[in-house]
């Protein structure tokens, strides 16, 4: 459904779940000012709709970029912060029925988002790995005043390396040796041989089981998010909205992680169904929409992560590998030339990746952190008012 089916307005908004909640609470009234409270749950719904548009107003070129993702998370963060306030300040009524459940529900979804998260690191230092191959033949062919073959066989030797780490593990030992070829080394070494290596980078990285599946955990992270039914905003004085809509974006961050990172058994195989009326439902659903379309071009079926970095890093490395594989001796001007263009541009994406990278890191690290403590701090005190009771 295209995402412009979505778009809501103020209009629309004025009789949303929460105008529902208060006319059915206040229905003798002809007029209403919305309280304390309903000022809070509607600002949390604006905030969420104002961050997540501006992440969908973001261009071909930044989608899914280092840049971008780590915008994404920090919009995380500052929605987990103010749904915490949220709960906080409706202390009374998040220990009621139905609530408590429905925070509960929260909290377990949470914990799987702590092993996406352990596995999103697990990808992030395999681009570090890669990142070094990227250095190897930076060194051996930037900033060189002659280009001789030991250059080109010491990067060549990075370049086929960095390849064979890239591949995902859904492909084939058959189509390795194929897509091998401009690299010149199927002579040099057998398929057997190929896939060896290719699972010594993967024991390098991969910290989860190998049985493990970031598909199986997404799936169960979406299994029930459901908006609120009309009776249910009413018990629950609203909350029950803004829980859905936390519920809601782990969903979706964590299902951009792992489209965006590296995982093991990646799958976006994920259904998203958002009430329209809802103010940021457009730009999750455009965002998705966006992503999707992007998993399915040809060039990125088979890649290993839809981060604009990798794309650009595959694409830079075959070029240069093809380049390598017919290059001739003395080099031409001409052939020269055209080396060490592909050449800056590979290092523009090394200087993307080294500036990147570890902001991330620290990012994902700290939305694992703010999980672990919202989750315990919650069921601390949902423990509490169980045993005062």
């Amino acid at each position: 459904m295209p995402a412009t089916d979505y778009q809501g307005s103020s209009a629309s908004f004025s009789r949303s779940i929460f105008s529902l909640r208060r006319d059915q609470v206040h229905s003798m009234e002809s007029t209403h000012e919305a309280t304390t409270h309903d000022l809070e749950l509607e600002t949390f719904q604006r905030q969420v709709a104002d961050r997540f548009t501006d992440l969908s107003s973001a261009g071909s070129d930044d989608l899914l970029s280092l840049s971008w993702i780590r915008k994404l998370l920090d919009s995380f963060l500052r929605c987990q912060e103010e749904f915490r306030v949220i709960l906080f300040n409706n202390r009374s009524h998040v220990y009621k029925s139905p609530l408590d459940r429905m925070i509960h529900d929260f909290f377990e979804r949470s914990v799987k988002a702590l092993d996406l998260c352990n596995a999103i690191r697990d990808g992030i230092e395999q681009v570090r790995e890669w990142k070094k191959l990227i250095e190897i033949v930076l060194c051996a062919l930037d900033n060189q005043r002659m280009l001789g073959e030991g250059q080109f066989r010491r990067a060549k030797k990075a370049l086929v390396d960095l390849h064979i780490s890239m591949l995902d593990d859904r492909e084939s030992t058959a189509a390795l040796a194929n897509r091998n070829r401009s690299f010149g080394r199927q002579n040099a070494a057998s398929s057997k041989d190929q896939h060896k290596n290719l699972g010594h980078f993967r024991s390098l990285s991969w910290s989860v089981s190998r049985s493990w599946s970031a598909a199986r955990q997404l799936q169960a992270i979406a299994i029930n998010v459901a908006p609120p039914k009309p009776n249910e905003i009413v018990a629950t004085n609203g909350i029950a909205v803004a829980v859905y809509t936390m519920s809601s974006i782990l969903l979706f961050v964590m299902w951009a992680m792992v489209a965006a990172i590296p995982c093991q058994d990646r799958g976006l195989q994920v259904h998203f169904s958002i009430p329209r009326n809802l103010l940021w439902s457009a730009s999750i659903m455009s965002l998705h929409e966006r992503i999707t379309e992007e998993s399915r071009k040809r060039d990125r079926r088979n890649a290993c992560g839809l981060l604009r970095e990798i794309y650009r890093m595959d694409r830079s490395t075959k070029l240069l590998a093809e380049m390598a594989d017919s290059v001739q001796f003395p080099l031409t001007e001409e052939r020269e030339t055209e080396v060490r263009l592909r050449v800056q541009e590979l290092g523009r994406v090394f200087e993307l990746i080294k500036t990147e990278l570890d902001p991330l890191e620290r990012q994902v690290r700290e939305v694992f952190h703010r999980i672990v403590h919202s989750r315990t701090e919650g069921l601390d005190s949902l423990g509490r008012m169980n045993h005062n009771d």
